[in-house]
């Protein structure tokens, strides 16, 4: 039996790898790993990861649902990992082609596999997935949002202005600038991302010396003005009261990449949410130390079983 390390550092037998195509042709890489023929499967299970992030990062969850009976599947968004394409650095200047894209693969991929059918999103997946859940409405049964990024934490800049000031950098003539310099891959970066795991941190270090390209750097502007004006437009009340569907979310109060006051208003309007804030916790929960990580994925698991059976 493969280890936590192994898992997370290699491919997973039985995974396949293609090449999906959204509405527009844009190349989409995309990973299936079903229930061997011998093993029903539970459901299936789609999971859409953050900005910067890669398939392969979240390998070990992978192996955990899947272990879990659930058939898995998963991709890199447009402009990441192996879907990059000519977005330089991921910067994509609006989010409804990202939300256009999912709403297509959540269709192909719910027509393709058996149900039940859940979809997890973790900061920007979940900004994406909810938004898709708001406008879109795909036929899931049940949903997960870990650490959403409903509102950019963009400290020292002012929440309130923080909008504006992108907007305005945007016309300034600096809209594919870098809002901030890349940190150095050291403690203080591992502490906010994965708080109580710096062997989980390493994994992402181990993959980009593999795969520089996937290591596309910080937000510029016109990414973060994109992410502002997605999260007013997309995440209305209005909208967020038409999301019918179970939704749990996860958080942390100490997150330093997205707000927790978003969060928690979204989960007040939500008719259908269950919202469990973690007192100290970094932003990539599913790469915490496992007592953190542990109770998340039970969580998920104890929620699943509640909707879907």
């Amino acid at each position: 039996m493969m280890s936590g390390f192994d898992i997370r550092r290699a491919h997973p037998p039985g995974a396949v790898f293609t090449t999906w195509r959204a509405p527009d042709g844009w190349p989409i890489r995309r990973m299936d790993w079903p229930q061997p023929s011998a093993r029903p499967a539970r459901g299936s299970l789609f999971f859409a990861s953050g900005r910067g992030d890669f398939i392969e990062k979240y390998l070990e969850s992978h192996a955990d649902w899947h272990g879990a009976s659930w058939n898995v599947t998963t991709f890199d968004w447009r402009g990441q990992g192996e879907s990059r394409g000519d977005i330089v650095g991921g910067n994509n200047a609006s989010f409804d082609p990202l939300v256009s894209d999912l709403a297509a693969l959540l269709a192909d991929w719910r027509a393709a596999t058996p149900g039940p059918h859940v979809a997890i999103g973790h900061s920007m997946g979940g900004h994406l997935l909810l938004r898709a859940l708001a406008e879109r409405a795909p036929a899931l049964d049940a949903a997960v949002l870990i650490a959403p990024m409903l509102e950019v934490n963009a400290k020292p800049m002012p929440a309130g202005l923080a909008p504006w000031i992108a907007a305005a950098m945007c016309r300034l003539g600096r809209r594919d600038s870098r809002v901030w310099k890349a940190p150095p891959p050291g403690d203080r970066r591992q502490r906010a991302l994965t708080g109580g795991s710096p062997e989980r941190y390493a994994d992402e270090g181990w993959w980009w010396e593999r795969k520089p390209g996937f290591n596309i750097g910080p937000p510029s502007w016109g990414w973060l003005a994109a992410a502002y004006r997605s999260a007013a437009e997309g995440f209305t009340p209005e909208k967020l009261r038409g999301v019918e569907l179970p939704v749990l979310l996860l958080a942390s109060a100490t997150d330093r990449l997205v707000g927790l006051p978003a969060i928690e208003r979204t989960a007040g309007l939500l008719p259908n949410a269950t919202l469990h804030v973690y007192p100290r916790a970094g932003h990539e929960i599913l790469r915490e130390g496992d007592p953190i990580r542990d109770d998340a994925l039970a969580r998920i698991a104890a929620f699943f079983d509640d909707f879907t059976r």
